[in-house]
């Protein structure tokens, strides 16, 4: 199955994969908790030190996300 974007790929791929939509969900989980620490009108060193590891964690997934869509693609082909 060719896909014409890197979204159709996603999209595929959040249909039919239970590993990638976790990945996905577990993604925007933490970008919706560094959003709400940014949101505050104070950051407390703690909240700031919270926002460093959840960016770390966030990177990390998205390196899952990457590595997951070149797996898939790399699939296909061969």
């Amino acid at each position: 199955m060719e896909f014409s974007s890197q979204e159709d790929l996603k999209a595929h791929l959040m249909a039919t994969n239970e590993e990638f939509r976790h990945l996905v969900a577990q993604h925007t989980d933490y970008d919706r908790q560094i959003a709400s620490i940014e949101g505050l009108p104070h950051v407390t060193p703690e909240a700031e030190i919270e926002e460093h590891r959840l960016k770390k964690l966030k990177l990390h997934i998205k390196d899952q996300i990457t590595e997951a869509l070149s797996r898939y693609r790399t699939q296909q082909v061969g």
